[in-house]
């Protein structure tokens, strides 16, 4: 059968190894770093953008309102400084290209409008058969209709589809289809699961049960 490995960006793809830029920043502003990851992540702003009612460039202009900030190039240095500590995860990408032809490979992440251009630029793009991005599509992880739809573009079933993502709850949403959800938490460990499920390994309090399903 043919299979599926999808994964997220932020806190997956693309991690965030070096806390010293944000925490910097939120001093600054004086804040916590919990509270400026709130407020650039999931306040209400930020959710508008990954969304799709706002383009990024807008999302950043209004996040510069509320931070007290007016001056384009000053915001520009904040969304830099913001995310200067985040790394590619180097060892994931280099297993998604060994897998590349052998399986189809997918990206659900809940992002702004300019997370497509992010991806070209890191030369991740072409890696993917299919992207689907929050704000292209107006659906946020873990609504199951973003997973449906991914799969539906991959064309497999979601028992034939494994799904990475660092937060529980997109996690959990992804089993409950039926998909091989792992919670990611460590390179190594989720990758040594990912070639086993591969390989054929999939243990049975992982596979969740579809909606309806009497046995779950």
């Amino acid at each position: 059968m043919h299979r599926a490995v999808i994964v997220d960006f932020g806190g997956v793809l693309v991690r965030s190894e070096d806390p010293s830029p944000r925490e910097a920043l939120a001093r600054e502003f004086g804040l916590a770093v919990e509270d400026l990851e709130q407020l650039i992540f999931a306040s209400d702003l930020s959710l508008r953008a990954q969304r799709g009612e706002l383009s990024e460039p807008e999302f950043w202009q209004a996040m510069g309102e509320r931070l007290g900030i007016r001056s384009p190039e000053r915001i520009q240095q904040v969304r830099q400084r913001f995310f200067a500590g985040d790394r590619l995860n180097v060892p994931l990408v280099e297993a998604l290209r060994q897998w590349k032809g052998q399986v189809a490979l997918g990206l659900i992440s809940n992002a702004w409008s300019g997370l497509r251009e992010v991806l070209r630029r890191l030369g991740l793009l072409d890696l993917f058969d299919e992207v689907v991005i929050s704000a292209e599509v107006g659906l946020l992880k873990p609504d199951p209709r973003i997973y449906l739809l991914a799969l539906e573009r991959l064309r497999v079933p979601p028992e034939a589809a494994a799904f990475v993502d660092d937060l529980p709850e997109n996690v959990q949403a992804a089993r409950a289809l039926g998909l091989y959800g792992i919670h990611f938490r460590d390179t190594q460990e989720t990758l040594q699961r990912l070639q086993e499920w591969l390989n054929g390994w999939r243990p049975m309090e992982e596979r969740g049960h579809a909606a309806g399903d009497p046995s779950g």
